[in-house]
C-alpha cells in the first residue's frame, strides 16, 4: 500500500470541508458555554507512551512539554482550526476561570514554556502535582483538521518522590473522567514494546466502554519493533494481535520522528512522511516474504491513523447531524426568549408600575410561602433549614422556661424542624414546662396575712378563701412570665419561617418576580422590617390575650367554679398528672386535712345559707373535730372551749407569731397545712385550666389566623400604599439599570452567534 501522500495527509480538501461547519459549532459552543455532543479524542495511556507526540503530529508542528518522567500533568484541550491563510502556526491559550484566550503565542516554540508556566502557576495555587482542570489551547493553522483532541496525564504506578501516594489514582480518575462521555473516540497507546498480553492500562479502557465501541488501540513507536521481526509469518502475528484484544479492536502501529529538538512545522511533517515511508520500506524489504500487505497496510503509519480518524469522525458528525441541528435549533430559540425577557426587564426597571406589579406578586408569593410553611410543607430540607429543641433555645432570646422549668423536653425534641411543625412543639414544650411547675411554697406568714382579716371578719369559710387566694396569687406569679416566654418562643418561630420562605423563593425565582427584584437591597429589607412589625404585633396581642385568660381563670368568680369541680375526675378527663404536692406532709392525712379537702369541694355559702352561732353549721361542727358527716365519725383532733369562731382549737404561737385578733389567741398549725394543700390543688386546676386549655387554642388562633388571612394584605399596605417616589426609594440600587443593560448585550451577542453558527451548519452540512 503507497504511503500517504503529504498533500492527503495535511492539505485535503474534503477534510477541511467536511469539518468546518464543526468547528465553527465547537467554537460557539466554547464561547458560550454550551454543553454539545461534539465527536472529539480524548488520547489516554501509560507514561511516556507517546500521546504528546502524536497530538503534535495531528496539528503539523511541535510544542509540547515533554519529559523523563511526567510531562502532562493536566488534560490539555487542543481546538484544531484548519486555516488556508494561516502558513505558520497561531496558538492561543483560554485564561483561567474566564472564556476569553490569551495573546497570540508567537513563535510556535513558545507554546511549550507558556503551557509549562499555565500548570505551574495552577498547582501552586491548589498545592498539588496533577490537576483535573483543563489547559484549553486553540491551533489555528493551515496543516491541521478541524478537530478537537484532549492529551491526558500518563498512567503511573508510583508518586513521584515529594508528592503524594495518591497521585496515581488522582491520574487515574482523571483520566477517566475524560474518557466517559460518550461523544470522545478514545485513543488508546501502548509502545509496541509491551506484549498485547502484559497491557498495564487495557482495563481502564474496559471500564469506560467495554464493548470497545469507540476505542481505537494504537502501538505507538513501532519502528522500536521492526528489528525483532525476520519473518513475515511474525509480523503477521503481531499485527493481528489475534487472542489478546477485543473482537473490534484492530490497532493501528505508528512511528514518530525521535529527534526532540524543536523544529521548523515545515521539517517536522517531512520527517512524519519519511519516517511512515522508512517503515512500510523495512516491512517489505527486510523481513522475509513481507507482510500481509492487503490485510494490514491500512493500519500502518500515522498517516492511515490520521485518516481513520478523519473518516471515523465524519461518519460520526454525519450521525449527530439531525440531532445537533435540533438543539441548535432549540438553543436560539431559548437564547431569543431570554433576550425578550431582558428587554422586559431593562424596560420595567424604569416604570414604577411594573416594579410595584412585581414586588406586590412578590409579597403575595413569600406570604402564600409562610402560610404553606406553618400548614405543612416537605420542599425546605430539614438539615438545611429545621432546628431542634435546643438550637430553638439557643436562637431565642426567650431560651429558657422561667420558674425552674428549663428542663422540658417535650416530644420530638432531637428532630429538625420548621414551620408548623416547630410551632406544635413549641406548644408541647410550654405545656411540659407548665406541668413541671408546682405551687410555690407558702410561709406561715402569709398565710396569716391572708387568713387572720378573713377570719376577724367572722366568715365561717375563711381558710377556703384563704386558700383561693393563695392560689390565684401564686398561679399570676408563676404562669405569667411563662405565658411571656410562650409566645417569644412562637413569635420566633414565625420569624424563622419568613426566612426559610424568601430562601426557598430565590432557589426557584428562575422566569418569577424575585428574578427582576434581586438587585434591590432596599425592597428586600423594608420587606423583612414590615414582616418582623407584623410577627411583632401578633406577639403582643398574643401576650395580652394570654394575660386576659391567666387574668380570667385567677379571679374570684374563676376560683369559685373551680372549687366545686372534682379534682379526680377532672384528671382522668385530662389525661394529665401532676406531681404537685411539694407542700404536703409524709404522715396521714389528718382531720383538718380532711375538712378542708372537703371545703374545697363546696361553693361558698351565701349570708343567707350560714347559720347563727347558737345552731353550729356542718362547716362548723367539722371544723371543731366533732358531728357527723355522711355517717362517719371524724377524729377529734382539738378541744377547744371557748367560744373560738369557726377554726380548730388554739394552740398559742407566743413571742414566735402569736396573732390574738379581737383578743383571742388562735393556733394557726392545722390552718397552715390545711391551706396549703387547698392552694396546691386550686393551683393546679387554674394550671390546667390556662396552660392546656385555653392558652393553646389561643396562641395557635392569635398567630396561625392572621398568618394565613392577614399577612400578604398588611404587608403590602404597609410597603406600597404610598406615592409612587416612595415606592420608587425601594427601587434606587446603584448600577441595577447598568448590570441589565450589559446582561442585555450579552444576550444579544449570544443570540446572534447561535443563530449565525445553526445557519453557517445548515449549509455546511451537506459536506458531511
Amino acid at each position: 500500500m503507497p504511503a500517504v501522500s503529504a498533500e492527503e495527509l495535511y492539505a485535503n480538501e474534503t477534510s477541511r470541508l467536511r469539518f468546518e461547519a464543526f468547528s465553527r459549532l465547537q467554537a460557539a459552543a466554547v464561547a458560550f458555554g454550551e454543553q454539545l455532543p461534539i465527536p472529539e479524542i480524548v488520547a489516554i495511556g501509560g507514561q511516556s507512551d507517546g500521546k504528546s507526540s502524536l497530538l503534535e503530529a495531528f496539528l503539523g508542528f511541535r510544542f509540547n512539554v515533554r519529559e523523563v518522567e511526567m510531562g502532562t500533568r493536566r488534560p490539555l484541550i487542543v481546538q484544531m482550526v484548519h486555516d488556508p491563510t494561516a502558513e505558520q502556526p497561531r496558538c492561543r491559550l483560554q485564561e483561567e476561570d474566564s472564556e476569553e484566550y490569551g495573546p497570540l503565542i508567537m513563535p510556535e516554540t513558545a507554546v511549550s514554556e507558556a503551557i509549562r508556566e499555565m500548570t505551574d502557576r495552577h498547582l501552586r495555587t491548589i498545592g498539588a502535582p496533577v490537576s483535573a482542570k483543563p489547559i484549553v489551547m486553540r491551533a489555528e493553522f493551515a496543516y491541521c483538521p478541524n478537530l478537537t483532541i484532549i492529551d491526558t496525564p500518563g498512567f503511573i504506578l508510583k508518586a513521584r518522590k515529594g508528592e503524594p501516594d495518591s497521585t496515581p489514582d488522582d491520574i487515574l480518575d482523571m483520566v477517566k473522567a475524560q474518557a466517559r462521555p460518550a461523544h470522545r473516540l478514545i485513543l488508546f497507546l501502548q509502545q509496541s514494546s509491551v506484549e498485547w498480553c502484559s497491557a498495564l492500562w487495557m482495563h481502564v479502557v474496559q471500564e469506560v466502554d467495554p464493548n470497545f465501541q469507540r476505542t481505537i488501540v494504537v502501538a505507538s513507536k513501532f519502528d522500536n519493533r521492526l528489528k525483532e521481526f525476520a519473518e513475515r509469518w511474525e509480523v503477521d502475528r503481531y499485527l493481528s494481535a489475534s487472542g489478546y484484544l477485543h473482537q473490534n479492536v484492530k490497532p493501528f502501529f505508528v512511528a514518530l520522528p525521535k529527534d526532540r529538538a524543536m523544529v521548523p512545522s515545515g521539517e517536522w511533517r517531512s520527517q512524519i512522511q519519511q519516517v511512515d515511508a522508512g517503515i512500510l520500506h523495512h516491512l517489505r524489504t527486510e523481513v522475509a516474504g513481507g507482510f500481509d500487505e492487503e490485510r494490514f497496510g491500512a493500519r500502518v503509519g500515522f498517516g492511515n491513523l490520521k485518516l481513520f480518524l478523519e473518516e471515523e469522525l465524519a461518519r460520526r458528525y454525519r450521525d449527530a447531524s439531525p440531532t445537533m441541528l435540533a438543539l441548535l435549533q432549540e438553543r436560539c430559540e431559548s437564547a431569543a426568549a431570554q433576550l425578550m425577557a431582558a428587554e422586559a426587564q431593562l424596560n420595567a426597571a424604569e416604570d414604577v408600575a411594573s416594579l410595584r406589579r412585581a414586588a406586590m406578586q412578590h409579597v403575595f408569593a413569600v406570604a402564600r410561602r409562610v402560610a404553606a410553611l406553618l400548614d405543612g410543607a416537605t420542599d425546605p430540607d430539614p438539615a438545611q433549614h429545621g432546628l431542634t429543641t435546643e438550637e430553638e433555645r439557643t436562637a431565642s432570646t426567650s431560651a429558657q422556661w422561667p420558674g425552674g422549668a428549663s428542663n422540658a423536653k417535650p416530644p420530638n425534641a432531637g428532630l429538625r424542624l420548621y414551620g408548623g411543625a416547630a410551632f406544635e412543639r413549641c406548644l408541647a414544650e410550654f405545656q411540659e414546662a407548665a406541668l413541671e411547675l408546682g405551687c410555690p411554697a407558702v410561709g406561715k406568714d402569709k398565710v396569716a396575712n391572708v387568713l387572720l382579716p378573713q377570719r376577724a371578719r367572722g366568715g365561717a369559710d375563711s381558710a377556703l378563701l384563704a386558700a383561693q387566694e393563695i392560689a390565684r396569687s401564686s398561679a399570676r406569679e408563676v404562669l405569667s412570665p411563662l405565658l411571656d416566654t410562650a409566645c417569644a418562643r412562637l413569635s420566633a418561630v414565625l420569624r424563622r419561617a419568613f426566612d426559610i420562605a424568601v430562601d426557598s423563593a430565590s432557589q426557584s425565582a428562575e422566569g418569577t418576580p424575585l428574578q427582576a427584584l434581586r438587585p434591590y437591597v432596599a425592597f428586600h429589607a423594608s420587606l423583612r422590617g414590615a414582616y418582623q412589625s407584623f410577627v411583632g404585633q401578633l406577639e403582643e396581642q398574643c401576650r395580652s390575650l394570654v394575660q386576659h385568660h391567666l387574668e380570667a381563670a385567677t379571679s374570684s368568680f374563676a376560683v369559685s367554679l373551680l372549687g366545686g369541680v372534682d379534682m379526680e375526675e377532672e384528671e382522668e378527663a385530662a389525661g394529665v398528672q401532676h406531681g404537685d404536692e411539694e407542700n404536703e406532709p409524709p404522715d396521714e392525712r389528718s382531720a383538718a386535712e380532711e375538712g378542708i379537702r372537703r371545703l374545697d369541694l363546696r361553693e361558698p355559702l351565701a349570708e343567707s345559707q350560714m347559720t347563727v352561732p347558737e345552731t353550729p353549721s356542718p362547716d362548723m361542727a367539722f371544723l371543731k373535730g366533732g358531728g357527723r358527716r355522711h355517717g362517719r365519725v371524724l377524729p377529734r383532733t382539738t378541744a377547744p372551749k371557748g367560744p373560738s369562731v369557726g377554726v380548730r382549737g388554739a394552740v398559742p404561737m407566743g413571742a414566735a407569731g402569736s396573732l390574738t385578733p379581737g383578743g383571742t389567741q388562735t393556733s394557726l398549725k392545722g390552718d397552715f397545712r390545711a391551706i396549703c394543700l387547698g392552694s396546691e390543688r386550686l393551683f393546679a386546676r387554674i394550671r390546667q385550666a390556662v396552660a392546656v386549655q385555653a392558652a393553646p387554642a389561643t396562641l395557635r388562633s392569635a398567630f396561625l389566623e392572621p398568618i394565613s388571612q392577614r399577612l400578604a394584605g398588611d404587608l403590602s399596605l404597609e410597603l406600597f400604599a404610598r406615592r409612587d417616589e416612595d415606592v420608587m426609594g425601594m427601587f434606587a440600587a446603584s448600577g441595577a439599570v447598568a448590570v441589565l443593560e450589559a446582561s442585555r448585550e450579552t444576550l444579544a451577542r449570544r443570540v446572534e452567534n447561535l443563530v449565525k453558527c445553526k445557519n453557517e451548519f445548515q449549509e455546511l452540512a451537506r459536506c458531511l
